[in-house]
C-alpha cells in the first residue's frame, strides 16, 4: 500500500506528507519539480524515512510517472502540483498552462494507463485526488452566498483560468474514460512552510525586517482562511471515503477581509516580539496600486463535507494564525534560506517597494 503525492514539497503538499506520516505507515513517493516554491527543507524531518521516497521530477513526464507508476503500484494519486500565485500568473501565464494544464493531462494520462493495466480488486479501489482551488468560481458580491460545489466557473486570472481547466480535464477523464477521480477545491491556506509571497508571511516577514507591508487597493478584499492542517486532514478524509465523480469544497468558516488579516498579525507580533523603537507594526502598512482583476470576495460552503463525510475544521482562525505567526518566530533559519536573490527581485517589481 503506497500513495504518490505530487508537489509534496511545497506548502500544502509538504504539510500533507508531514502529517499523512504522522498519521499513517503507509509509504508515500513524492515527486516535486523543485521550483522556487518547492523546498526539500520542508521534509528535513522525514531524511532517512524509509517510508518517504522523493523524486525530483515534472508532472508532465509521462515516462517518468508511468515508471514511477509501475515501479511502486500506489492506490491513489494525490495531486497537489500546481503553479500557483496569482500574481506571478500575471507577468508570465505560460508556466501556469504549462503546469497546470498540460502536466495535468499528461498526470492524468499517466494514470489512466496504469489503473487500466490493475487486476480487478485493485483497480476498483485506486483514486485519482485532484487538489484544486475556489478561485475557479470567481469573484463575489458583497451579500452573496458562498460558493457550493455546483456554482459555476468564472475565473478572472490565468492562474484561475489555469486551475479551472485542469478540473475540467479531471473531470472528463472520468466522464469519458471511467477514470475514478475526486476533487477538492479549497479556500486560502495558511500556516507553516507558505512561502512568502503570500498574504500571511510576506506580511511577517516584512515587518520582522522593519519594511512596508504592502496592501493592495483598500485592503477589503475578502478570503476565507483556512489552516493547512485542516486541509490535509480534509484530503484525507475524501481521499478515504468520498463519492467517486465528486467534487467537495473545503474551506475554514473565517471570511475576513485583507487589512484585518494584517492588522491581526501586527498586534500578535506587538505582543511576541515588539519592536525595539516602540511603536506598532501596524505603522508599517503601506497601500499599493491594485492588482489587475483582483477579485473581491471568495467564501467557501463547506457543508457537502461535513454533511456526508463528517469533516469540520478543528482550528479556528484565531487559534491558527497564532501558531502560523509564532512558527515563523521560531523558524527565522527556514525563512532565511528562501529569500533568494530572486524572491527579493520580485517582491520589490511587484510591489514597488
Amino acid at each position: 500500500m503506497t500513495i504518490l503525492v505530487t508537489g509534496g514539497a511545497g506548502f500544502i503538499g509538504s504539510n500533507f506528507v508531514l502529517d499523512w506520516l504522522t498519521q499513517s505507515e503507509e509509504p508515500v513517493v513524492n515527486l516535486d519539480k523543485l521550483t522556487y516554491a518547492g523546498n526539500l527543507e520542508n521534509l528535513a524531518s522525514l531524511e532517512g524515512d524509509a517510508r518517504h521516497i522523493f523524486v525530483q521530477g515534472d508532472i508532465g513526464d509521462y515516462a517518468l510517472v508511468s515508471r514511477l507508476l509501475a515501479e511502486h503500484r500506489p492506490r491513489a494519486i494525490v495531486n497537489f502540483a500546481a503553479e500557483s500565485h496569482v500574481d506571478r500568473s500575471i507577468h508570465g501565464p505560460g508556466d501556469f498552462i504549462q503546469t497546470n494544464v498540460v502536466g495535468t493531462y499528461q498526470l492524468l494520462e499517466a494514470a489512466r494507463g496504469y489503473w487500466n493495466d490493475l487486476p480487478k480488486a485493485e483497480k476498483s479501489a485506486f483514486r485519482f485526488l485532484h487538489v484544486s482551488t475556489d478561485e475557479v468560481y470567481g469573484s463575489l458580491g458583497p451579500h452573496d452566498p458562498p460558493f457550493t460545489e455546483t456554482h459555476p466557473y468564472q475565473p478572472n486570472s490565468p492562474y484561475s483560468a489555469s486551475k479551472a481547466a485542469s478540473d475540467h480535464l479531471v473531470r472528463a477523464w472520468h466522464h469519458t474514460y471511467g477514470l475514478p477521480v475526486l476533487t477538492t477545491n479549497c479556500s486560502n491556506n495558511y500556516g507553516p512552510y507558505q512561502f512568502p509571497e503570500k498574504l500571511i508571511p510576506l506580511m511577517i516577514v516584512n515587518a520582522l525586517a522593519g519594511k512596508p507591508l504592502p496592501i493592495y487597493g483598500d485592503g477589503m478584499n475578502v478570503r476565507d482562511w483556512l489552516y493547512v492542517t485542516d486541509h490535509c486532514s480534509a484530503i484525507r478524509r475524501v481521499l478515504e471515503a468520498g463519492r467517486v465523480g465528486e467534487t467537495y469544497n473545503i474551506g475554514g468558516w473565517n471570511e475576513k477581509p485583507n487589512l484585518e488579516i494584517v492588522r491581526t498579525i501586527c498586534k500578535l507580533l506587538d505582543d511576541l516580539r515588539p519592536r525595539a523603537d516602540g511603536p506598532s507594526y501596524a505603522t508599517q502598512i503601506a497601500y499599493v496600486k491594485d492588482r489587475p482583476g483582483h477579485d473581491r470576495r471568495y467564501a467557501i460552503d463547506a457543508s457537502k463535507i461535513a454533511r456526508e463525510l463528517g469533516w469540520k475544521p478543528a482550528e479556528t482562525f484565531e487559534t491558527g494564525i497564532q501558531k502560523t505567526v509564532q512558527w515563523y518566530l521560531d523558524h527565522p533559519d527556514w525563512v532565511q534560506h528562501v529569500q533568494s536573490g530572486s524572491y527579493r527581485e520580485w517582491i520589490g517589481r511587484q510591489y514597488g517597494t
